[in-house]
């Protein structure tokens, strides 16, 4: 009779690693690999873990993956449990993007491990551009969509989006393969839609969106209800049920005064699927230099949410409009600038789109480790390899 020593929640590879189930390492072990048996020097799992811990790592493009491997490789044949120390061509690497792994599959595992784990409240959808798969002539890059958990760090669904579709195409696709209840969905004025609004309700969740002349009646119709009163001789102020909140802030050289009205009065006017409150949002930056201001600037924005005067009074609005940019400052930026995701070329099939999705989850990995600083995490990361693939088997 054979006995074990694994827990009910381990599991234990090939090469007798013993990992936690459902970690990144146990779904790597189910991603299907269609290389045929003859000639295969290095499985799939050893090739995406050491990726990934080139990535934790701070390594960028597939050449310095493979140098890092190769500096590396005693420690990384005691970690991986190695027969050799032989470390992969960086082309090996290149064809593991292009033609090994399956964007769907791939894209699969990892929404099931973001979403393995209760989301937060807020999720920001945006798109963006993979500069890096663009080729000269082209008129396009390839372009993406997500949806992303700000507090978590996590992209729980992103959607490819086809040559000659938009954003708005995109989007009913990704928001069906997230869990919507309870949560408050952010964009762009770009998804301000009907259809899409209307979705969101229909799973028990709100929206909150910024308004432009892509919808020009909405647009006009709030400007008017916050327009400036100018009341006829013998006649009193119009009575309104503005509510009002202010924040500043400062910070990078500059000081940003945001002030936010809100109001229900348009909720039936509009005829808008779900529609709680409108709000008319005033920005102004001031430019210090020297403590003397020298710039300054004004925009308005007007939006439009699903969410109660109860549930987000304008102090709450106010604060969730600017938590949308999370997506930008701390997925996008980091893809850019910490991974060099653009200066990656990845010009061949789905490449780049996996390469997106491996940064992905690194951030998220980086996040659960305890940086809130992706460029820190890295840099510990390199001196402390053991402790990045702890993060993959736990």
């Amino acid at each position: 009779m054979e006995y074990s020593t694994l827990e009910a929640w381990q599991g234990e590879s090939e090469n007798g690693i013993i990992y936690k189930m459902g970690s990144l390492y146990n779904r790597f072990e189910q991603i299907s690999d269609p290389r045929k048996p003859q000639g295969k020097r290095y499985r799939l799992i050893d090739l995406l873990v050491l990726i990934f811990l080139a990535k934790l790592s701070g390594q960028d493009k597939p050449l310095e993956i493979a140098d890092w491997a190769k500096n590396h490789a005693d420690e990384l044949m005691k970690i991986l449990k190695l027969k050799r120390n032989w470390m992969p061509h960086h082309n090996t690497y290149r064809r593991v993007f292009q033609d090994v792994i399956s964007e769907a599959e791939f894209k699969a595992m990892m929404e099931s491990y973001h979403q393995q784990e209760e989301s937060g409240e807020v999720l920001g959808m945006d798109g963006k551009a993979l500069r890096g798969t663009r080729i000269p002539g082209q008129e396009r890059s390839d372009y993406v969509l997500s949806i992303y958990d700000g507090q978590n760090q996590r992209v729980l669904a992103q959607e490819t989006i086809e040559e000659k579709e938009n954003e708005i195409v995109a989007a009913p696709k990704v928001l069906e393969r997230v869990k919507l209840a309870g949560k408050i969905v952010t964009a762009d004025a770009m998804h301000t839609q009907r259809a899409i609004s209307a979705y969101i309700v229909e799973q028990n969740g709100d929206y909150l969106w910024p308004v432009k002349e892509n919808q020009e009646r909405l647009y006009q119709d709030i400007h008017h209800l916050f327009a400036p009163d100018q009341p006829k001789p013998g006649f009193g102020k119009l009575q309104t049920d503005f509510q009002c909140a202010e924040k500043v802030n400062c910070g990078h050289g500059r000081i940003e005064k945001r002030l936010i009205r809100t109001s229900s009065m348009l909720n039936e006017y509009l005829d808008w699927p779900g529609v709680e409150q409108v709000y008319y949002l005033e920005r102004q930056f001031i430019w210090m230099r020297q403590g003397q201001a020298y710039k300054t600037s004004q925009e308005v924005e007007v939006g439009i949410t699903s969410l109660s005067r109860t549930k987000a009074p304008p102090e709450r609005v106010l604060a969730l409009r600017r938590q949308h940019w999370q997506i930008e400052t701390g997925l996008h930026y980091r893809r850019d600038v910490t991974f060099h995701e653009d200066a990656t070329r990845t010009t061949i099939d789905q490449s780049g789109s996996i390469l997106s999705m491996v940064h992905n989850l690194v951030i998220a990995l980086i996040k659960k480790a305890g940086f809130k600083n992706s460029a820190q995490g890295r840099r510990w990361f390199a001196g402390h390899i053991q402790e990045a693939f702890n993060l993959l088997i736990t």
